[in-house]
């Protein structure tokens, strides 16, 4: 060959080349539709199985079809502290309309003794799993208490709160957004 016919053809080979992975490509979120388990908004919300205070073992995924607040706190938090008795409101006005609260308790920095002592003094009746290896604390990614995950109905991850206290009004907002996805 010569070399201008050459070039010629091995542009147009990349050109080809170039053009099939361009109109190939996969559309953002049609490959997994948002079903891959990650602890951030827009994502499948990462399953896990604990056991609560009461001995009860609760599985994430077995709350499908219902609206979850994941709360990750401790006893010696603050903000943790603040915004349990709102928690506990919007728990009790939405409950029967299928709102879940999971408090876990990061029990690996805390204690099941001072957890039970503390939902026993603020008279707080949601579901306290344990997180007493730390694991489902990493696995979301749990940076700083309090951190809430909301959880619509599909299993997807609504919104990501870090910090708080949370506000009453706020979260009752939120509820009641995601509440209107139920059937």
């Amino acid at each position: 060959m010569q070399p201008i016919p050459r070039r010629i053809f091995l542009f147009g080979l990349l050109f080809l080349g170039l053009a099939w992975i361009f109109i190939s490509r996969p559309t953002p979120g049609s490959v997994t539709n948002g079903l891959i388990p990650a602890p951030a908004t827009g994502f499948l919300a990462p399953d896990f199985e604990l056991e609560t205070l009461d001995g009860q073992v609760v599985k994430l995924s077995d709350l499908r079809g219902r609206v979850v607040l994941v709360n990750f706190w401790a006893s010696w938090c603050p903000p943790c502290k603040a915004e349990m008795p709102a928690i506990q409101l919007v728990y009790d006005d939405y409950r029967a309309r299928g709102f879940v609260v999971l408090a876990v308790n990061a029990t690996n920095q805390d204690s099941r003794e001072k957890a039970q002592a503390f939902l026993a003094e603020n008279h707080l009746s949601f579901p306290v799993p344990l997180d007493v290896l730390g694991e489902t604390t990493l696995r979301y990614k749990v940076s700083s208490f309090p951190t809430s995950f909301l959880i619509a109905p599909d299993g997807i991850i609504r919104e990501v709160v870090v910090g708080g206290p949370m506000a009453e009004a706020a979260l009752r907002a939120r509820v009641e957004k995601l509440l209107e996805e139920l059937p």
